[in-house]
């Protein structure tokens, strides 16, 4: 009766890069609860584990194909965001080896609470179930939620962690509901079937809106999207330097990932009611993320802000609702991923002990003190910028041209203008970097342990990379999103 069900071995490999996750992860817990002394070993474990997860990705993306009842899909697009995601988990560990060892919170718990997170991400780049989608939503958003309050004796990281779980909670709530919802109208949870029922008009379209909408909010909240975005900057600022860094990239590309496969799948049939409304959230998020941004002087809650208005351009890839669009999206979130992660990865660098110097003012004569970093943190502020010879202006350019392709003249026109203002908090970075002379309290900073230093010249390189040279990537993007067509 149930031999139909029996999972092969076929479909064991297409899942293999999350069973080597768990896996390493629960070895990890294992081990720290026998660990002496310093525990870095259990980082190297970690960074182990994403590098055979990495390689077992690549090998099932050459056995594509569908699991586990077509609950999740191996195919061009999920690799693509699957291999995004552990990139993201190994540039943010390699980010935290100094930091945890100076804070003094060096355990086996926080990269087993990364594997775990990461393997929620994964699942949700290959589902195409709805119920899958809560599950890898779900341990992706628990086990991040963990980690923004990571370090248990600072205020900042119990405030972060407590906003972050309550506001997430009640977003799951609305995804559930629409899960729930969907589901009665459509008597399946796999978003093809749905397509296909929606694609019949059987249902109340009033319904079917009221469906997708809840099941908006939230995806929404996940991505930062407008008016779901307050809880962000608050997050971003109170979490640890190398958690916000996390945060702000792997759980972002994954439900950028479902976003798009579900409203461009399952919804499809009905693209012409819900687009004016990501239109508008597309619209109001850039302009919320970068008015709010100007008047931060916190470097972290700057770049929060900053994250919501990046997030409003994905949303405008979204509202193309193309084939060029989720390409431009793709390139996009690793373009994005690799100079944001950058970033706060020379912020925990510059910070110090508690993060104490986390302000513009703080940046003060870096470029002076420590060239070689302030250079390379140029590099990632003029990507955000969207510089040329940097993938943030290869990023923008492939978003405003795939809306463009779709007729959205005064969305781009208005994206520009918000990139224009983007321009100025930005640069008040690069100002406070090679402008101004140190502060007489300027304290001298330790040379960047070795593994950090890997980390930042890892995503500069892969941020002048994508800004010279974009077509492979851009290529690989293209063929992966023909699933949309």
């Amino acid at each position: 009766m149930f031999g139909n069900f029996q999972p092969t071995s076929s479909e064991y490999l297409r899942f293999l890069p999350e069973i080597l996750l768990s896996f390493f992860g629960i070895v990890i817990m294992m081990l720290e609860a026998v660990a002496k002394g310093k525990r870095t070993y259990l980082g190297v474990i970690a960074l182990v584990a994403i590098a055979a997860a990495f390689i077992a990705n690549v090998w099932a993306y050459f056995n594509a194909g569908p699991a586990f009842q077509n609950m999740i899909v191996v195919d061009g697009y999920g690799s693509f965001f699957r291999g995004l995601v552990l990139l993201v988990g190994f540039l943010c560990i390699l980010t935290a080896f100094s930091y945890l060892e100076r804070e003094g919170a060096q355990t086996g718990e926080y990269y087993a609470l990364i594997l775990f997170s990461l393997v929620g991400q994964c699942i949700l780049s290959t589902a195409t179930d709805l119920i899958m989608v809560f599950i890898g939503l779900e341990i992706s958003s628990i086990a991040t939620y963990i980690l923004a309050g990571f370090l248990r004796d600072d205020r900042r990281n119990n405030e972060s962690a407590l906003k972050y779980f309550l506001l997430g909670s009640f977003a799951t709530a609305f995804l559930l509901y629409g899960i729930a919802w969907i589901y009665g109208l459509t008597s399946s949870t796999n978003l093809e079937d749905i397509r296909r029922a929606l694609t019949q008009g059987q249902q109340p379209i009033v319904l079917v809106g009221l469906a997708a909408a809840l099941l908006f909010v939230g995806f929404a909240f996940k991505v930062s999207v407008a008016p779901f975005q307050i809880w962000t900057p608050d997050v971003y600022q109170g979490a640890a330097a190398p958690v916000t860094a996390f945060m702000s990239a792997g759980p972002k590309a994954a439900a950028f990932a479902i976003f798009f496969r579900v409203f461009l799948t399952s919804f499809r049939p009905f693209s012409e009611r819900w687009l004016p409304l990501v239109w508008g959230c597309a619209l109001a998020t850039m302009i919320i993320g970068n008015f709010a941004a100007l008047l931060q002087t916190n470097v972290k809650r700057l770049l929060g802000y900053s994250s919501i208005a990046h997030a409003g351009y994905v949303m405008i890839a979204l509202t193309a609702a193309s084939q060029v669009g989720t390409a431009a999206a793709m390139f996009y979130l690793v373009s994005y991923a690799l100079m944001n992660i950058g970033a706060f990865a020379v912020i925990s660098h510059v910070a110090s002990r508690n993060e104490r110097h986390v302000k513009i003012e703080d940046l003060a004569g870096l470029g002076k003190r420590e060239p070689v970093i302030a250079a390379l943190f140029a590099i990632f502020v003029f990507s955000l910028i969207g510089v040329p010879l940097t993938g943030g202006f290869f990023g923008k350019f492939y978003v405003f041209q795939a809306a463009l392709n779709s007729h959205l003249v005064w969305l781009t026109v208005l994206g520009l203008v918000n990139s224009a203002i983007a321009a100025y908090y930005y640069l008040k970075i690069i100002v406070a970097i090679y402008m101004h002379e140190p502060r007489a309290t300027t304290e001298q900073l330790p040379p960047p342990a070795p593994s950090l230093r890997l980390a930042i010249w890892a995503s500069a390189i892969g941020t002048l990379i994508l800004g010279i040279f974009p077509s492979a990537l851009l290529s690989f993007a293209s063929f992966s999103a023909a699933a949309f067509r």
